[in-house]
């Protein structure tokens, strides 16, 4: 289902690369790419603006826009990239290209997590702490609990895993709960509804960076230099091979 959510991202890359690719061979690299890196970082300003219960079409909207975004950026980037070097180092060009994306999408996934557990970690221990506490936890058990890491709340999350009930029946407390209560604390809505607040501010730590990052590429590609155009002599030498090569090739 987080696939499907996602496809108006993917359908935004596939609209925009193309068409950004075409216009900027035609009117250069440099206006689409910037502007592209702009709509990317516009799009996460607006999903760090979006309430914990938004509606699925602002969602959609703005992860379209993201999508639009980089497909803006990526056709007219690489163009360039590959457009400002000499014939004979573009094969040594687009390794290079290659290796930085593959590279950077890696860390990023580090980073990501790691800004995320950073801004779980202000807020997760206390709403876990009274969440706990209002249906009937002992508060010295639902501080014990609220304490632990807050990566393992968060993959929980991930997987869509309700980890409460096994966090509290390893020091006996769940037992000793009301049925009402243990209901509530092992059913499917206690622990999304808990950690959504939290879970949102690691959220908006993660899209003010990506915003600020957005922002910095843009700066860099609107300084990129111009196009490389390859000197006289070399393509005269290129074109004026001996007879003999020619006859061998």
């Amino acid at each position: 289902m987080a696939g499907i959510y996602l496809l108006p991202l993917t359908a935004g890359f596939l609209i925009a690369g193309p068409i950004s690719g075409s216009l900027s061979d035609r009117y250069g690299s440099r206006g689409f790419a910037t502007a592209g890196m702009l709509v990317f970082g516009a799009s996460f300003i607006g999903l760090m603006l979006l309430p914990v219960d938004f509606d699925y079409w602002a969602f959609a909207l703005l992860i379209l826009l993201n999508g639009i975004g980089v497909g803006m950026f990526g056709a007219p980037n690489s163009a360039s990239i590959m457009g400002s070097v000499p014939a004979r180092y573009r094969g040594v060009a687009s390794g290079m290209r290659a290796t930085f994306q593959n590279s950077g999408t890696a860390l990023s996934i580090g980073v990501f997590f790691s800004l995320m557990i950073a801004g779980l970690a202000g807020s997760l221990p206390g709403a876990l702490t009274s969440g706990l506490q209002a249906h009937g936890v002992p508060h010295d058990v639902a501080h014990q609990v609220a304490t632990l890491p807050p990566v393992a709340s968060l993959f929980a999350a991930v997987l869509g895993v309700n980890p409460v009930g096994h966090l509290l029946s390893a020091s006996g407390a769940l037992s000793s709960l009301a049925p009402a209560d243990q209901h509530v604390l092992t059913g499917t809505r206690f622990f999304p509804d808990l950690i959504a607040g939290p879970f949102h501010d690691g959220l908006i730590v993660v899209f003010t960076v990506a915003a600020a990052l957005s922002v910095v590429a843009a700066v860099a590609s609107l300084l990129r230099g111009g196009r490389y155009v390859e000197p006289a002599v070399e393509r005269t030498s290129a074109t004026s091979a001996p007879s003999s090569s020619r006859l061998l090739r």
